[in-house]
């Protein structure tokens, strides 16, 4: 076999272990900031009437640096390395999280307070473009190519760890204080906490080794100059199936994990603390789904566990909102945690699903075009429920949009060529992708 086409070396477990793990970080900060929402609502832009949707439109703006971020380092790691891209990434956000926990509030400073948590979202969303799919990208290329799917999804365990971690310190924080004093400094801790969790996975990224996929594929002088444009003119049906998986995957993560504290506070009439505990359960849940559904994309495949994933975000989003709505905690409990399952599940399959569907050569420019789809129906779709139910009057908008969603993304599901390298007659190779359907 040739050195473009062997199988390249797995990386060592600590690598992996490393960078599975660090996703943590990454959802604790963004799941936090939605958590805090009603928090930070009043400390950095009053108790007026418009708050609420203020501060839901600052993730969903900030959300919109996604895409470039991951252009930006999508760039760099297809040209530098992989590794390259998680030290970059997670250093600005370790300096963004700690400016976040010292900012002045809205008392101090007035309107400019919000200006500068808006900018400082930003400078995260940047940063956070480069995680993820650099995280996954890793992974795919560092696992044993008949673990690959189970490898992937326990980095997206991880990171709803990071999610239950922010639930239960924003949980805890908000029952242990008096609404006082969380206004005026207990809404910094969990941030002050998220930067030091930041800093600790910094040092530990320091350790990784860079991927074996990406230096054979310098190696065999496989690495392209533009890979941007290499990938949008050679690679484009790989980006109409990213962009697909990451839409569905995004709309039931954030309005269907993230999204739903506020929606218990706002329509389900829960206070704070409850519907935070009550999205700590769901959240630990997820948890539990993760690693089963990677198990089973390895085993089965890819395709045919996203089309069981889509078809339960096509049927059952309404009916758990609808729940929700009811006003007695086991109700909402059983409702979101419902939801939290479905969510798991599509995160945790397109975890390995979105990486191989791109060669090693441009992977991350590829991934980086698909996560336009996380910035529509993940950063905005918050805000878009918010507005559209206090527009309408219609309490389970949040649950038809997920199935709407699910509904056009099913045929294209349908259509997916299976990547899972134990389903595969003859493996994909390292530096190839798959055919275009």
């Amino acid at each position: 076999m040739t050195e473009t086409t062997r199988e390249p070396s797995v990386l060592p477990r600590s690598s992996m272990a490393v960078a599975a793990f660090s996703t943590v970080v990454e959802w604790y900060d963004f799941t936090l900031y939605l958590f805090m929402t009603t928090v930070l609502s009043r400390v950095f832009f009053g108790s007026g009437a418009s708050s609420l949707l203020t501060t839901l439109a600052v993730f969903a703006v900030a959300y919109v640096m996604r895409p470039f971020g991951a252009l930006v380092f999508g760039h760099v790691g297809d040209r530098l390395g992989r590794r390259k891209v998680l030290l970059a990434s997670m250093t600005v956000m370790t300096v963004a999280m700690l400016v976040t926990a010292l900012l002045p509030t809205r008392e101090q400073i007035g309107a400019t307070a919000g200006t500068l948590l808006l900018l400082l979202r930003c400078v995260m969303g940047f940063s956070v473009g480069g995680e993820y799919t650099g995280v996954m990208t890793y992974l795919v290329e560092g696992a044993p190519p008949r673990r690959r799917g189970l490898v992937a999804s326990l980095a997206s365990a991880a990171s709803e760890v990071g999610a239950l971690l922010a639930v239960g310190v924003a949980a805890l924080t908000t029952s242990l204080l008096s609404r006082t004093q969380l206004d005026s400094w207990g809404w910094r801790v969990p941030f002050l906490f998220g930067a030091l969790l930041a800093a600790g996975t910094l040092i530990a990224r320091s350790t990784m080794r860079e991927s074996p996929a990406f230096e054979a594929a310098q190696r065999a002088h496989a690495t392209d100059s533009g890979p941007l444009r290499h990938t949008l003119r050679t690679q484009r049906p790989a980006v109409y199936r990213t962009f697909t998986i990451s839409a569905l995957g995004s709309i039931t993560y954030y309005v269907g994990i993230t999204y739903v504290p506020t929606y218990l506070t706002a329509v389900g009439g829960f206070e704070e603390g409850d519907a935070l505990w009550l999205a700590t359960i769901a959240s630990a849940a997820v948890i539990v789904i993760t690693p089963f559904a990677g198990m089973v994309a390895d085993r089965i495949g890819r395709r045919p566990t996203l089309v069981l994933f889509g078809i339960l975000s096509l049927v059952l989003p309404v009916a758990m909102f609808a729940l929700m709505t009811r006003g007695h905690a086991a109700l909402a409990l059983s409702g979101a945690v419902v939801l939290a399952l479905v969510a798991g599940g599509v995160s945790a399959v397109g975890a390995s699903a979105t990486p191989e569907q791109f060669p090693v050569a441009g992977r991350l420019s590829g991934l980086a075009v698909a996560t336009v789809a996380t910035t529509i129906f993940g950063g905005l779709t918050p805000y878009l429920s918010q507005v559209l139910i206090g527009s309408t009057g219609l309490r389970l908008v949040p649950g038809v949009m997920v199935a709407a969603v699910a509904l056009v993304a099913l045929p294209i599901l349908w259509r997916l060529p299976e990547t899972a390298p134990a389903r595969l007659a003859t493996p994909i190779e390292p530096l190839t992708g798959p055919k275009a359907a």
